[in-house]
């Protein structure tokens, strides 16, 4: 399910704001930390914690989805709930899970004498924001673009990720421990690098006549990308990767 964070300072909680979760199914918006709200009971400091979890609840009556056009249907990987020590992860702080498999298409996209499509079965990665969250046989499931899916991953670690289209892999470079004037960084003061080595790179985007344009960049480049673009993995071993498209690196460095 989508997990929206909201704050006192953004968002104030009403009828009226609650309405606004259009499609949405009463039972399926919660709020985590509150049992039962009595008028004035909420206070700049309950807004903390507070968490709304949303998803479209299909009912037991339909046995199957079928996505139309470019579309496809995602099984979301199911969270991970203790970290690589076994300690037990509060739900705030478990990461939105950015894969899972395929599990039924849609006719697929084709341009000129190219068809795009997605194989049922396949490992992927998404976009962060993607698609529209379904919970659909007792799993939560995730309907989006076949343009939407960042790459194929053919392990368990994202640095053996198979980048589609116009999508770059980048293995982000180490983030800077010091000052100019050689004073150590705090975690909190270290400022988001932009700059990493390419690992792999999609085919291409394509033309109208559905020929492949090759990408400007390749692996083993060293590039300067936008600071906020992208989606941010950690490999196994904990480091970081960044899948971006490739208009959004700006530079190769040499």
């Amino acid at each position: 399910m989508a997990t929206f964070h909201l704050t006192a300072s953004s968002v104030t909680v009403s009828a009226r704001n609650l309405a606004s979760f259009e499609g949405l199914r009463p039972s399926t918006v919660k709020f985590s930390s509150f049992g039962t709200l009595k008028p004035g009971a909420l206070t700049q400091r309950s807004f903390k914690s507070l968490v709304v979890k949303a998803a479209t609840v299909v009912a037991p009556k339909y046995t199957s989805i079928k996505p139309l056009g470019d579309r496809v249907l995602v099984k979301i990987k199911e969270t991970e709930q203790k970290t690589e020590g076994g300690i037990l992860l509060p739900t705030t702080a478990q990461s939105k899970p950015q894969g899972g498999e395929v599990i039924a298409v849609g006719e697929g996209k084709t341009i000129g004498k190219t068809k795009l499509e997605i194989s049922t079965g396949a490992q992927v990665i998404y976009s962060k924001y993607a698609g529209t969250e379904v919970e659909f046989n007792g799993s939560n499931h995730l309907i989006l673009k076949e343009d939407d899916i960042v790459g194929i991953l053919e392990t368990d670690d994202v640095k053996d990720l198979k980048p589609l289209n116009d999508r770059v892999l980048i293995k982000v470079a180490e983030a800077e421990e010091k000052t100019a004037g050689g004073l150590l960084l705090t975690e909190a003061s270290k400022e988001k690098p932009s700059i990493g080595s390419v690992i792999a790179v999609g085919p291409g985007t394509l033309d109208e006549e559905g020929n492949r344009k090759p990408l400007s960049v390749a692996p083993g480049n060293t590039v300067l990308y936008s600071k906020y673009a992208g989606n941010d993995f950690k490999g196994s071993d904990g480091t970081n990767y960044i899948a971006l498209r490739a208009s959004d690196v700006m530079a190769v460095l040499s």
